[in-house]
């Protein structure tokens, strides 16, 4: 059976006081929680993310936890969640581009860090762009427990050092995104360091995520399309349309020869036909989709995609800013 996530986002503005001085911040709030979490729907979660950033919002954050720091900023703003009777699985607090701390079943921050390198896959098919020498702007994101920022700054530091400006090939033999996120985690020293988890991005519209034991990859596709949702009581029950962004995640053991979980052209290619099938058209007008809301269609993609994708863990569907689903196929 497939599970439900509702995820919203909720922007504030605020300024705070620590070691470093005075300075302020656009930070953003996420929310995700299950269908009986206590938000009707992801617009209805959204409004309460902004509800409980409210008190928040142009204020100097000592005033209302002390000290400041994001970890110490999601227990009030749960807080706030949970007095208009929404139980969140897990909250992200972004204060910055490259930072922010997060709470599910524990706390953690993150940090995210770039470098400019080449590489080439060696073990690609005859023809495959990527058997070429090319070169991407790599990211890299940090998850770390008992960390803070600077402390994963301190720890990423010799390593984007020794990456940036460099060829992959030279430290690995066949440096794709999973195997270079394996040789990040053993060159950090996760999880003895604090990393938990780490993620590699080659472009905006494609990633790896490794926890020490298992590899997942993502693509993000976006489609247009009109729709209408039945019963919705607002204006979302007029006819009316989204630039939806997706995001598939596949989760496989690693080929032994390629040294990747699935090639992301092949991941495009067999999502394919379902984003084609959803690409300019009236949503609520297709077959199991008359509901209209992204809920629905979050769970339609998951369950299209799954013969196509055996391999397919988790679809992400976004109709708004951060306001969407995300279905677990099962």
């Amino acid at each position: 059976m497939t599970e439900l996530l509702y995820t919203a986002e909720a922007p504030f503005e605020a300024a705070r006081r620590d070691a470093h001085g005075w300075h302020g911040h656009s930070f953003r709030l996420r929310v995700r929680t299950p269908p009986d979490g206590g938000a009707a729907d992801a617009t209805a979660l959204a409004r309460s993310a902004r509800e409980a950033v409210a008190p928040l919002d142009s204020s100097l954050l000592n005033e209302h936890v002390e000290p400041a720091g994001d970890a110490a900023l999601l227990e009030p703003l749960e807080q706030r969640l949970r007095q208009q009777g929404v139980a969140p699985r897990r909250l992200a607090l972004r204060s910055a581009p490259d930072r922010g701390a997060g709470r599910s079943e524990g706390d953690w921050c993150w940090r995210a860090f770039g470098f400019e390198a080449a590489h080439r896959l060696p073990n690609v098919p005859s023809g495959h762009p990527c058997a070429r020498m090319h070169g991407h702007g790599y990211q890299v994101v940090l998850e770390g427990v008992g960390l803070d920022a600077e402390q994963l700054g301190a720890l990423w530091a010799p390593v984007g050092a020794e990456l940036d400006h460099a060829c992959l090939n030279d430290f690995l033999p066949n440096p794709t995104s999973e195997l270079l996120a394996a040789w990040l985690w053993q060159r950090l020293g996760a999880p003895d360091s604090g990393v938990r988890r780490l993620h590699v991005l080659e472009t905006e519209h494609s990633g790896c995520t490794y926890d020490g034991a298992r590899h997942t990859i993502w693509k993000a596709q976006r489609f247009e399309a009109a729709t209408r949702v039945a019963g919705a009581g607002d204006r979302r029950a007029q006819l009316h349309g989204h630039s939806y962004r997706l995001r598939v995640h596949i989760t496989a053991p690693l080929d032994e020869v390629r040294g990747w979980t699935l090639d992301y052209g092949d991941v495009k290619a067999a999502f394919g036909p379902v984003r084609e099938a959803l690409d300019h058209q009236r949503l609520d007008a297709l077959p199991g989709l008359e509901g209209g809301d992204v809920a629905t269609l979050a769970r339609w993609v998951a369950e299209a995609t799954a013969p196509r994708l055996p391999q397919l863990c988790r679809v992400d569907v976004y109709e708004g800013d951060g306001v969407g689903a995300i279905a677990y196929p099962g």
